[in-house]
């Protein structure tokens, strides 16, 4: 089966791209295609235990099942804002 993976942020500086099409094999989740990704791309690695998992657009637990034709989005943790101290 194909997905599309998408990476945001940091983990796509890591990659070189935002986007990504990969064969997979049926009842596979989200965290083997991660696995696959990290094999690929060892950096991605520490960010492993924070990032958020998005199946077609809906957040999802690394273990969701992931079915032929999804999408796949994996977003580092943001930071950022306005710092109400500040003047």
């Amino acid at each position: 089966m194909r997905v599309t993976v998408r990476l945001f942020a940091r983990l796509r500086d890591l990659a070189g791209t935002g986007e990504l099409i990969r064969e997979a094999p049926p009842g596979v989740t989200a965290h083997e295609i991660w696995n696959d990704l990290v094999l690929e791309w060892p950096g991605l690695r520490e960010y492993e235990k924070t990032i958020s998992v998005a199946v077609n657009a809906e957040y999802a637990r690394m273990n969701a099942s992931v079915s032929d034709g999804d999408e796949i989005a994996f977003m580092p943790p943001v930071s950022g804002g306005a710092d109400p101290t500040r003047k």
